[in-house]
């Protein structure tokens, strides 16, 4: 399940024609990291796990589409940081992707 959520998302960058490809790129390859991150976490944690996954596919949506609500695209992007919040000890490397993800889209969606 949590695959095939960035599995979507990895889509959905690869075919938006509102990101550039060095951007694409870029966060194809954090994506790359978050499914790793992610899927370790699901081992312990399976439903703080969907729930970064289900952040990421709407703060995702949020920054590519055509007709972009800076409001929405807001709220989901602090919900996806705020999805990791108590893993910064045991998880850091997810914490460090997941404020990288969400930096990533925000500046796509200025």
């Amino acid at each position: 399940m949590i695959e095939d959520t960035v599995s979507n998302i990895e889509a959905k960058i690869q075919a938006s024609d509102s990101i550039k490809d060095d951007r694409k790129r870029e966060l194809l390859q954090m994506l790359g990291t978050l499914k790793s991150e992610v899927g370790t976490l699901a081992k312990t944690h399976d439903e703080q796990a969907s729930s970064i996954a289900n952040f990421a596919q709407t703060s995702a949506h949020e920054a590519i589409r055509e007709k972009q609500n800076q409001e929405s695209l807001e709220h989901s992007l602090k919900g996806l940081r705020s999805s990791v919040d108590g893993f910064e000890q045991s998880h850091p490397k997810l914490v460090q992707i997941v404020n990288s993800i969400s930096k990533t889209l925000a500046d796509l969606g200025i």
